[in-house]
């Protein structure tokens, strides 16, 4: 499903950010990234989801590796993978149900499948009742679910997660993790950033980590120094 394969990114400087990386994560898993500020993990997830391409080596997503797809390409990748962000990233002006539907519309679906889709995917999340709230309407943990929404909204076989439980205090945190074993429960590909240790503690889930743009460990077993 993920695949690097001795990737190196570097930037002018020269800045190293991933250096000499291997991995691969299979359909259906759910991983774990940690690792300090600074370790490589935006970069990784900005390789996986084509929003950067590696300076040598290669990342492979399905049966695509990203530097060797075309720029017209790109949409039709991104259609596999959905992105959840740390700082949630909804348009302040528009309702949650408008906010959720945006990568239907970009796509250019159908406004019947947009509006049964985004209803489907906010009564997943819980909301199903707050499609015509605005985001300041809404709580931290309600606004996270909302970004999970949009993210879910098109059926991604992957969903990258980065740090979507930082802005939140420990229940809603656990409420969103909750929330992701569902999604992941369904079949869906899980990687997620995360530097909240006790979530991971709670779990029995592979850990990635990341140092100075290295793979540092793969495994069960976590440590809390890693995080």
């Amino acid at each position: 499903m993920i695949e690097l394969s001795h990737v190196y990114k570097s930037y002018p400087g020269p800045v190293h950010a991933l250096r000499d990386f291997c991995l691969k994560i299979d359909r259906g898993e759910f991983v774990f990234l940690v690792g300090p500020s600074g370790a490589g993990k935006t970069t990784l997830f900005k390789l996986i989801s084509a929003f950067d391409k590696p300076t040598t080596g290669y990342v492979k997503v399905g049966n695509k590796r990203i530097d060797q797809i075309s720029i017209g390409e790109v949409p039709y990748l991104r259609r596999k993978i959905g992105v959840v962000f740390q700082d949630f990233k909804l348009l302040r002006d528009r309702t949650v149900s408008e906010n959720v539907a945006l990568p239907l519309q970009i796509i250019g679906e159908r406004d019947s499948i947009i509006k049964n889709r985004v209803r489907e995917v906010l009564d997943q999340v819980g909301l199903k009742y707050k499609e015509e709230y605005y985001p300041e309407q809404m709580s931290g943990g309600e606004q996270q679910r909302v970004a999970i929404a949009r993210a879910l909204v098109h059926r991604p076989g992957i969903l990258i997660a980065d740090e979507p439980t930082g802005n939140l205090d420990p229940e809603l945190s656990q409420e969103i993790m909750n929330l992701l074993e569902r999604v992941h429960a369904q079949g869906t590909t899980l990687f997620v950033a995360t530097h909240d240790k006790g979530i991971i503690e709670k779990t029995n889930r592979r850990v990635i980590s990341l140092r100075e743009g290295s793979l540092e460990r793969d495994g069960i077993e976590f440590s809390e120094t890693n995080v």
